[in-house]
This record gives structure tokens, C-alpha cells and sequence, in this order.
């Protein structure tokens, strides 16, 4: 199972019921909860209405210490509206008797990074949420808002432009750590492995059938047709085509030897939503991923993933 199971991004945490025996108990225990915040105040306190008590999580306690200056300040606004984890640290009473609850964010993601930090390695699969998109990458939560980066050429192996060519915020994705810098603590994320080698995607396809595509890349010699996130296939020169055009295509030949699709462009197609990820990988640990097919004329194309030094 991916390694954060104990640590789950903010949203995917299992739903609970909470009430103030629950909330007693987190506090005696140290254990992680879950619950929207409803509004953020002018002094960046958040609110939560936890089963009938009210939650506040204080600016200091909103996000974790190594988060500084701008991106702090967004980091708290923008969790209006968003399931947030915290963990109990007192409970009292308002001046009506009614009972409140004190939470920490930062405790709760100190926690979890310290987890991480400690038992993650490189080839570590994971379960993300996604939260941003840039154009260099995307921004994906691994458990209790601890964010890490995947950088765009990590997602898959047919390229992309642009990240939201793959993903959309709030999707639920999987992803391998790619490495780890303990000291800054900071993951950084790798995708395309898990979504299965060039044979693997390949044999999906045979000759002579007739599919569809996305145009990548446009050449004057052909263009590069996407058949999968990681397989690409090259076809004629055809006008009028331009990255992102929908296309059918008509598989011509597979040759593993040289690792070559070749394409034949039927015509373009209307847009049409993204497939789902079909992932070849769901757990475990990778150590070392040979995309190419084994009889591959040249050198492999492979990823190792090394355990960063102590």
C-alpha cells in the first residue's frame, strides 16, 4: 500500500463523526482530525464547527514553521472551504459555558513530515492530492498539506506543455518520491514511472487498428502522436495540425527493437475528456525502472532510484 497511509493528504482522510468525547480523546492521544474551515478572520484565526463545537486554529498554529513570508499568508486564506487536519491541543469553555476547542495545524504536519522524513525513500510510492498547477510543474499535497513538487518532465514520458494537460487541483493521483533533501525538508516527486513501460503501454495497441491521439509536437519531417502518456508514436507531415488537436490514427507498424510507433493521421477529432490515469504501479518501492523494451537496440532507458546519503 503507498506509504502514507498513516498520513493521508487533507481530503482523503476517512470521514469521522466528531463530537467533544472524540475531541477529548484526540486531545489525551495526539491524534489527527479532519473538518472544513468556514472562515478565516481579519487576525488569521480559522474557524471550525466540529460537531456542534467550535474549533479555532490560531495564525501560528494555521501552517507548518518552514513555511515563511507571502506563501504563509496564502497558505492560510486559502483554506476556507478546504477539509484541513489538525490535532487537539485544549478544549475549553467560552464565556457562555459553551465548549471550544484549541487545534494545530503545524503540529499536525510536523508530525507527518517528521514521519516522512524518517521512513520515505527514493522509488517510495505514495498517494497525492493535487493543489496547484504552474508551468513547471505541479504542486501535490502527500498527507496533512505537507506539500511536494513534480516537475513537469517527471509526470510522464510523452511531454507535455503545461501540467494541466494531465491533471486538474484536487485530483487524486499517485506519484513515487524522486528524492529527498532531509535538512531543507523538502520531497520532490516522480510520476511516469508508475504509469508502466514502453512495452507495457505498447501492447495495448496492434497494427492495423485505428485509435485515438494527441498531437504533442509538430515538425516538419511528422508530427508525435500521443496514444498514451507514456507512448508516443511519429506520423507524416499532415497540415492544419497544432499540439493539443484530438486526431484518429492509424497504427502502421510497432517496433520494440527500436522503440518506433509509426502513425498514419486519419483525421482530427472534437475535444474530448481526459482518460483516466491507468497506472502499472500502485505500491511498494521502486528501486529501478527500465522504461525500454529488453531487446532494445540501444543503451536502456532507466531510472534507478538511490537512497540519498545519511
Amino acid at each position: 500500500m503507498p506509504e502514507n497511509k498513516l498520513y493521508p493528504p487533507e481530503g482523503l482522510r476517512p470521514p469521522a463523526t466528531l463530537t467533544l468525547d472524540l475531541l477529548r480523546e484526540a486531545q489525551e492521544s495526539g491524534a489527527i482530525l479532519e473538518a472544513p474551515v468556514q472562515r478565516c478572520d481579519v487576525g488569521h484565526t480559522l474557524h471550525l464547527s466540529l460537531g456542534g463545537v467550535q474549533g479555532y486554529i490560531p495564525r501560528e498554529e494555521s501552517v507548518a514553521p518552514w513555511i515563511s513570508g507571502a506563501d504563509r499568508d496564502i497558505a492560510v486564506l486559502s483554506r476556507v472551504g478546504k477539509p484541513t487536519c489538525f490535532t487537539v491541543t485544549a478544549l475549553e469553555a467560552d464565556e457562555k459555558g459553551a465548549p471550544v476547542a484549541l487545534l494545530s495545524r503545524r503540529a499536525a504536519q510536523e508530525q507527518a513530515v517528521d514521519y516522512f522524513l524518517e521512513h520515505l525513500e527514493p522509488g517510495s510510492v505514495l498517494t497525492g492530492r493535487v493543489t496547484r498547477l504552474e508551468g513547471f510543474g505541479a504542486f501535490v499535497d502527500i498527507g496533512c498539506g505537507i506539500v511536494a513538487m513534480l516537475p513537469i518532465e517527471n509526470i510522464s514520458v510523452s511531454r507535455i506543455s503545461h501540467p494541466r494537460e494531465r491533471f486538474q487541483p484536487g485530483q487524486k493521483i499517485l506519484a513515487a518520491v524522486w528524492s529527498l533533501d532531509r535538512e531543507a525538508r523538502r520531497i520532490t516527486l516522480t510520476h511516469r514511472e508508475l504509469l508502466g513501460t514502453w512495452m507495457d503501454n505498447a501492447s495495448r495497441f496492434r497494427p492495423g487498428e485505428t485509435v485515438r491521439g494527441v498531437v504533442r509536437t509538430v515538425k516538419e519531417y511528422g508530427s508525435f502522436i500521443e496514444l498514451t502518456p507514456n507512448l508516443s508514436g511519429l506520423a507524416d507531415a499532415k497540415e492544419r495540425l497544432a499540439p493539443g488537436d484530438g486526431v484518429s490514427v492509424y497504427i502502421k507498424s510497432i517496433r520494440p527493437e527500436r522503440m518506433k510507433v509509426k502513425l498514419q493521421v486519419i483525421e482530427r477529432l472534437p475535444p474530448a475528456p481526459p482518460d483516466p490515469i491507468h497506472y502499472q504501479i500502485t505500491d511498494g518501492k521502486l528501486e529501478r525502472w527500465t522504461y525500454s523494451p529488453p531487446n532494445y537496440e540501444k543503451a536502456p532507458v532507466e531510472t534507478v532510484f538511490t537512497a540519498p546519503a545519511p
